[in-house]
């Protein structure tokens, strides 16, 4: 009987090990609660215009059309019985012989998930949507209330504020490329505004940005320099629909995004395994799952291709570090290779080649390259349309309406 394999996720890791797999002798399912593998690195730039989101993302379906042995399901997975071998989804149970958790992160609200939908982090392609439709009507809503007569200055101060809160990776990418945006792209497309007024906020609650690069590479200089007001030891204790509560200060903001940290997916609370204090599970050196026979990656899909042919297992897993790329405007970055760390132009370079490759498909990789290229050259955004409906981007603004 074919052994059955189950890989929950269809990131990198999960994506990775099913293409290593082709013609394996091994029935796969891959199970996502998204139809979608989606580059995560660049999705803040399908929140800003810049890019569409099928330019960074592709169906698993088509993606693993070629495999035989691999089916796709659509489903959420609810728990996992190791001992029984199952797994629990939303409208069934499956049983497996082998089982590949690839679930990923998702972002830390540090217990208070009801800032959520105050604050969205960039998730999902949903959550590009609703991000890219609250920046849009913040800018609508204030040409509105410009336009009439005798209209309150402060409220149109407070729709131009935009607070991100994190100023990691994804906090330092999203607030210089939304500065860009507003300086550049929107800078002539109102009448009663001036979009190059808008204050981008970014506040980290520890010394430094870019806390997990080298002391060299935290560049509050460029970044003050697009225009971004950079705050460091300040925590934010507060989000509601008006704004944030900041070391002890109310900033008003009509707008708040989320990058404030990473926790894992529930993967270590469904098989009861000994986890970090941010939910990672602890594995072994062969990246089994203590006590349980359940794997991950790559070089997972090489374990079980032996041990499913009664072959030797491999050498033990050793992870390569690449190191670290961070984007800081349109040909700006910063580059923590390990061995040599530097930031300009050089960097933005090497940013751009990794990013380019590591896309899906072929014509991802072209269609990405073509539209920078198309930015530089105008300093203009194509997607500036609100996905959502006017109503349904108030709520996503004030979830409260």
């Amino acid at each position: 009987m074919v052994p059955q394999l189950i890989i929950v996720g269809g990131g990198f890791g999960g994506l990775s090990a099913a293409r290593a797999l082709r013609g394996a002798a091994v029935r796969v399912t891959l199970i996502d609660k998204r139809n979608y593998h989606l580059f995560r690195p660049m999705l803040y730039q399908v929140a800003t215009g810049l890019l569409s989101a099928d330019e960074i993302s592709g169906p698993l379906r088509s993606i693993l059309s070629r495999q035989e042995n691999i089916d796709v399901l659509l489903d959420e997975v609810t728990g996992i019985s190791p001992k029984q071998r199952i797994v629990h989804l939303k409208h069934r149970d499956l049983a497996y012989d082998f089982l590949i958790l690839a679930t990923g992160i998702r972002y830390n609200y540090f217990g208070h998930d009801e800032w959520r939908p105050f604050a969205p982090g960039l998730e999902s392609l949903d959550d590009a949507d609703v991000i890219r439709s609250k920046i849009l009507l913040a800018f609508e809503r204030a040409e509105e209330m410009a336009s009439i007569e005798q209209a309150g200055t402060e409220e149109i101060r407070r729709l131009l504020t935009f607070a991100l809160v994190g100023a990691g990776t994804v906090g330092v990418e999203m607030a210089s490329t939304l500065a860009e945006m507003s300086r550049m792209a929107l800078a002539h497309d109102f009448r009663h505004i001036d979009p190059r007024t808008a204050r981008i906020l970014l506040y980290e609650a520890g010394p430094r940005i870019l806390p997990t690069y080298p002391e060299v590479l935290s560049l509050n200089r460029h970044l003050e320099s697009l225009g971004v007001e950079v705050f460091t030891n300040a925590r934010v204790t507060s989000v509601d629909s008006d704004g944030i509560l900041v070391s002890g200060q109310r900033v008003p903001a009509g707008t708040v995004l989320w990058g404030a940290g990473v926790v894992a997916s529930p993967a270590g609370r469904w098989l009861g395994a000994e986890t970090d204090k941010s939910g990672k599970i602890m594995v072994e050196p062969d990246l089994s799952v203590r006590d349980h026979p359940i794997q991950e990656g790559k070089y997972v899909a090489d374990v079980i291709r032996r041990r499913v042919a009664g072959r030797a297992q491999p050498e033990l897993f050793w992870s390569w570090d690449k190191g670290d790329l961070a984007i800081v405007g349109r040909t700006y970055a910063v580059a923590d290779l390990r061995f040599s760390r530097f930031a300009g132009f050089a960097a933005w370079v090497i940013w751009a080649v990794v990013h380019i490759y590591f896309l899906i498909g072929f014509a991802n990789r072209l269609f990405v390259l073509l539209q920078w290229g198309l930015d530089f050259l105008t300093k203009r955004r194509r997607v500036r349309v609100l996905s959502v409906e006017p109503s349904s981007a108030q709520n996503a603004i004030d979830p409260a309406a």
